[in-house]
């Protein structure tokens, strides 16, 4: 498959971690679309099986500071327009509800670090959440949130805002890390360490203790994404 990988800024964020490793480790070709360059979009959604939007330290709303976000949307509403399957990694899923015409904003409570988050009975039953536990130790570093768009089905939760949902038969959207691995979280704890809500010690005793695991259940999800769009492309 072709799989495009929709990036903001590698230099801090990583890129796409451990999703990008896996759609290269089954075989699959993988182009990156750096959009906070100023790249051009790499023409229209259609040329790819799959994409994959992923997080960055700019908010779904800032147009102002970064007039590119108008053009990421405009090629994500096209892939959904087009049933391009597409899922959405932080940022990534509050700008494929932004596509949508969801509202998106400041959440009242913002999460740092290992949070609880739990699949309902749609996300346990869903072709690409249901890879994943019932329950589970995710990372988060958000601020903002999102409403979920016409046709969505929310399919996790955590105590503090809503984590995943399904828009239609083909997009995605999770509010969590799963394609974090080591590497990233060391930038981020070293780039973001005035975020950080207890000490950095303790947020990489918790991480040494949950992030294995993590690993685990994040190469899940995206093979089960990956699995579905090759289901679903022509």
């Amino acid at each position: 498959m072709r799989v495009l990988s929709v990036v903001h800024d590698p230099a801090v964020t990583g890129g796409g971690g451990l999703f990008e490793r896996v759609v290269v480790d089954r075989g699959d070709h993988l182009a990156r679309w750096v959009v906070a360059n100023g790249d051009a979009a790499p023409g229209d959604p259609g040329r790819w099986d799959a994409v994959m939007v992923f997080g960055g330290a700019m908010h779904p709303d800032q147009d102002a500071e970064h007039p590119w976000l108008r053009s990421e949307v405009a090629f994500i509403r096209q892939a959904l327009e087009q049933g391009v399957p597409t899922i959405g990694v932080c940022l990534g899923a509050q700008l494929i509800a932004r596509a949508a015409g969801a509202w998106v904003g400041p959440a009242e409570t913002g999460e740092v670090g290992w949070f609880t988050v739990e699949l309902n009975e749609e996300g346990e039953a869903d072709q690409v959440l249901g890879s994943m536990p019932s329950r589970l130790d995710a990372f988060q570093w958000h601020y903002y949130t999102f409403a979920l768009p016409e046709g969505a089905v929310e399919l996790a939760a955590s105590a503090s805002a809503r984590q995943a949902y399904r828009l239609g038969d083909r997009a995605w959207g999770v509010q969590f890390h799963p394609e974090v691995d080591r590497d990233m979280l060391d930038i981020w704890f070293e780039h973001g360490a005035a975020e950080l809500p207890k000490p950095v010690a303790e947020i990489e005793a918790e991480t040494d203790r949950y992030l294995e695991t993590w690993n685990e259940q994040g190469s899940a999800l995206c093979n089960a994404f990956l699995d579905e769009a090759s289901r679903l492309s022509p």
